[in-house]
């Protein structure tokens, strides 16, 4: 289990495709031995709201000296700390340590204290690796204009395809309404659902470190 910092530079980044940055950091960290070897530790989150439009601080990306910037949607992944300390974000767009004890990195990227319009309210899709690894797929569609040349360079590696032969999919974890979350009374009942549902369980911020602590407790 690593609980240092990590040198971001071993793992892949290709800017505005953080879904197949997170899906190959998943491997990468089970394969080097930092994750368990199936990633049964990891978790991959999608962070996204109705009107695409999310607020996060210490982006690399941002040009203000707070590191704020404006994603239509975002993806981190967080590794459970099996030896019982906090869980660990993997967030490769973060100016932060990497990897970052989670309460930390709510504390410094989401700042929850930090009083927003509803507009910016952030909603929070939790996918277990495992589940992630199997089903995801992007033939990389959303990133082509109508004449179908590229908004923003391509990955080097070939597109990401599932398992069952599904080449595009990637909308079915991005799209995430305030009516797909779990009620605030629900949380421990809806743990075990993240390790079964295929597009996992969709909590608000308030509720994003509570429901670690119930899966760490499993």
């Amino acid at each position: 289990m690593a609980t240092s910092i990590v040198d971001v530079s071993h793992f892949h980044h290709t800017p505005f495709y953080c879904e197949e940055n997170v899906y190959l950091l998943c491997k990468k960290l089970c394969s080097d031995g930092i994750a368990n070897a199936e990633g049964s530790d990891l978790f991959v989150v999608f962070i996204s709201n109705e009107k695409k439009q999310i607020p996060l601080w210490n982006q690399k990306s941002s040009t203000r000296a707070d590191g704020i910037i404006l994603w239509d949607y975002h993806v981190i992944c967080i590794q459970i700390n099996q030896g019982g300390g906090p869980p660990l974000v993997w967030d490769l767009d973060s100016s932060l340590p990497f990897p970052s004890p989670l309460p930390s990195y709510v504390s410094e990227t989401i700042r929850p204290s930090f009083q927003l319009f509803s507009d910016y309210n952030r909603l929070f899709r939790v996918v277990h690796a495992p589940m992630f690894l199997r089903c995801f797929a992007s033939d990389r569609r959303h990133m082509k204009d109508s004449d179908g040349n590229w908004n923003r360079e391509p990955p080097p590696h070939e597109p990401i395809v599932a398992e069952d032969g599904t080449v595009h999919n990637l909308s079915e974890y991005v799209n995430i309404s305030v009516a797909d979350a779990i009620t605030d009374d629900s949380i421990s009942s809806v743990k075990d659902a993240v390790f079964t549902q295929k597009h996992g369980v969709v909590i608000k911020e308030n509720q994003l470190e509570e429901l670690f602590t119930q899966i760490s407790l499993q």
